[in-house]
């Protein structure tokens, strides 16, 4: 587990600085109201180098192997079906759209992980599916990749 948690931390660090270079690079640290577009990621960057240079040095400080990398049995499993519908759900996103594509992940995920009746896992897929839209859409009018399926 050292050893997974030290390539992790690195990558992670990598692209931190990767992320933060890339915002100062391409736009405006400040602009003439206040903090340009590049204010917020630069920061975000900046926290996630920073987490993850902990996570380094935790790594290397370390004395017990740890467990191992990736799970067995039933957690494997369950690890490879989040994989799955997680491709799944950005695959088919020009299809499903973001709304409808949403729900249709949180159903997989809620109904087989969670193992839940039907009409729980009908529920919450519905209601996230259905917050994401307001506060996105409605509200604060992101525009949301709609696919095929979206009819309204």
């Amino acid at each position: 587990m050292r050893q997974a948690d030290r390539v992790t931390a690195a990558l992670l660090l990598a692209f931190a600085v990767a992320f933060s270079a890339g915002a100062l690079k391409q736009y405006q640290w400040w602009g003439p109201g206040g903090p340009g577009p590049a204010f917020m990621p630069f920061w975000l960057g900046l926290v996630m180098a920073l987490l993850a240079g902990m996570m380094l040095v935790r790594s290397i400080r370390q004395q017990h192997p740890g467990d191992a990398w990736l799970p067995r049995g039933e957690g494997l499993r369950d690890l490879l079906v989040v994989l799955a519908a997680t491709i799944a759900f950005v695959a088919l996103l020009n299809v499903t759209g973001m709304i409808i594509g949403t729900a249709l992940y949180l159903l997989v995920l809620v109904r087989y992980l969670g193992r839940h009746r039907w009409w729980v896992t009908i529920a919450i897929a519905l209601a996230a599916a259905g917050f994401n839209w307001l506060v996105f859409v409605h509200w604060l009018r992101v525009p949301m990749p709609e696919g095929k399926l979206w009819i309204f």
